[in-house]
């Protein structure tokens, strides 16, 4: 039997899919998991009859089955689990094989295991994979990164079965050296977070605020999906909208609203505070699903505490015309801070990052791909110095285009008591970068005063610094 190209350890949905998706490309494939009876479900079921793919229960033989320079993606949970299957290889591979994880795994620890097997000559390859379980089988977003070395060496398989923009360019490249693959993977996972969050915004302001039903919204995602907005993630609600229940009543409604999260968009806010960047907009979005959780302390609550009743009254058409605005600039600017986020983590790690073709890799089979992506890597490849979204004239116009409509959406939010964390943090976001002076200049002035932190004076070159005695007024 002639050795396999590839192997995959894990065979939950994601490698299963993977795994089938690389065979389909001709690629022969040598399967493992931690369970006899997951190979034996693997290969007696979707990988049945495929002569290119083979199960292995023993570590041993599987890596023994894969031509050398080995390559082996493990597809499992993130963290220890990862762990535990590189300690169980380590003793079967040799020098210049390819470990790579798709999991999603903090990037700092793919920046570890990337420094401690790079001592053993173990090329170690952190890859970001996007498109869920479809994505997966039919073709996923990749973001490779970690030892370049190795990229030469998965670069045929990974942008084999990548998924491919309108032009045919796979989404798929290199992104950078250490952590980076897991860093935009991680970025990506927090923007997923914010352009979530903005639409159950929108449908919040549409069933509470207009209240309208879950089938004159599927009308108006479906319109929606068809111009500036048109996203993987629109055209789903689009389809969540028209789905009833057994007793023909929305499903969605039936659905308790306490929301989950694995951890990746805490991650995104936790590397923005680190790196002192305004990641608002995601930052909202998580403390979001943290509220939704408070559950029985929100019904609790309910009983309690007053606000305004939400009715609305004008034109409705006009005001869903608004909402369809007031969320395109509010998506824009979750991009840009996330840009923004990317741009300053570059710097910090020493990685060279390429903004246009991550938005090349984002352009299909992920989950936050939609139609604008095109526009982003657009702006970079015109300037790849660009310091922010916002400033590129495509987004400035679209923005400029917005305002008025986005404006007169959180205004009305108030009013009517409905919560928009995310869309109101993004025009409160582009109101701050858009000031000239803000009004930090008071906040020194008290970090001085109870703790004589210092400042620097508008009349004055920057670099020199001051000290007021606030109660004796000395300088």
């Amino acid at each position: 039997m002639s050795q396999a190209d590839i192997g995959m350890v894990g065979l939950a949905v994601m490698g299963r899919n993977l795994a089938l998706n690389m065979n389909d490309k001709g690629f022969s494939v040598s399967a493992t998991s931690w369970a006899a009876e997951e190979v034996d479900g693997f290969m007696r079921g979707e990988a049945s009859g495929r002569s290119t793919i083979h199960g292995y229960v023993e570590t041993k033989d599987f890596v023994e089955s894969l031509s050398r320079p080995r390559k082996i993606m493990l597809m499992v949970t993130a963290g220890e689990i990862t762990d535990y299957w590189i300690d169980a290889l380590l003793p079967f591979l040799e020098e210049g094989d390819v470990l790579i994880d798709g999991g999603n795994a903090h990037f700092p620890d793919t920046v570890r295991r990337h420094q401690v097997l790079k001592e053993k000559g173990i090329l170690f390859l952190g890859t970001g994979v996007s498109g869920g379980e479809e994505g997966a089988r039919t073709g996923p977003s990749l973001m490779p990164g970690g030892e370049k070395t190795a990229w030469p060496l998965i670069k045929p398989i990974f942008q084999s079965i990548a998924a491919k923009t309108d032009s045919g360019e796979a989404c798929c490249d290199w992104v950078g050296e250490g952590g980076a693959g897991h860093y935009v993977k991680m970025v990506h996972n927090g923007i997923e977070y914010g352009d979530m969050q903005l639409i159950t915004e929108a449908y919040q302001l549409m069933k509470v605020g207009l209240g309208m039903s879950a089938g004159e919204m599927h009308d108006v995602f479906a319109r929606w999906n068809k111009g500036e907005l048109d996203s993987y993630l629109i055209e789903i609600t689009r389809d969540i909208m028209a789905r009833n229940d057994e007793d023909g009543t929305p499903l969605v409604e039936k659905i308790l609203d306490t929301a989950g999260q694995k951890g990746t968009g805490k991650w995104t806010g936790v590397s923005a505070l680190e790196l002192g960047i305004p990641v608002t907009l995601i930052g909202e979005a998580v403390f979001a699903r943290c509220l939704s959780a408070l559950k029985e302390e929100r019904v609790a609550a309910s009983q309690v505490l007053s606000g305004p009743s939400a009715t609305f009254h004008g034109d409705k058409a006009a005001f869903v015309d608004d909402l369809e605005q007031a969320l395109l600039a509010s998506k824009i600017v979750s991009y840009a801070q996330g840009y923004m986020l990317m741009r300053e983590a570059a710097h910090e790690y020493g990685w060279k990052l390429n903004y246009g073709g991550i938005a090349l890799m984002w352009r299909g089979g992920c989950i936050i791909r939609s139609v604008f992506l095109g526009e982003i890597k657009k702006a970079f490849d015109e300037n790849p110095q660009l310091n922010n979204l916002l400033l590129a004239d495509y987004f400035k116009n679209a923005v400029e285009k917005s305002q008025a409509a986005w404006r007169r959406v959180v205004a009305k939010s108030v009013e009517l008591g409905i919560p928009l964390p995310s869309m109101s943090a993004a025009l409160s976001f582009y109101d701050g970068y858009r000031s000239a002076r803000l009004p930090a200049n008071l906040l020194q002035a008290q970090r001085d005063y109870f703790g004589s932190h210092t400042y620097e004076r508008v009349d004055k070159p920057r670099g020199e610094f001051f000290h007021t005695d606030w109660v004796g007024g000395k300088n």
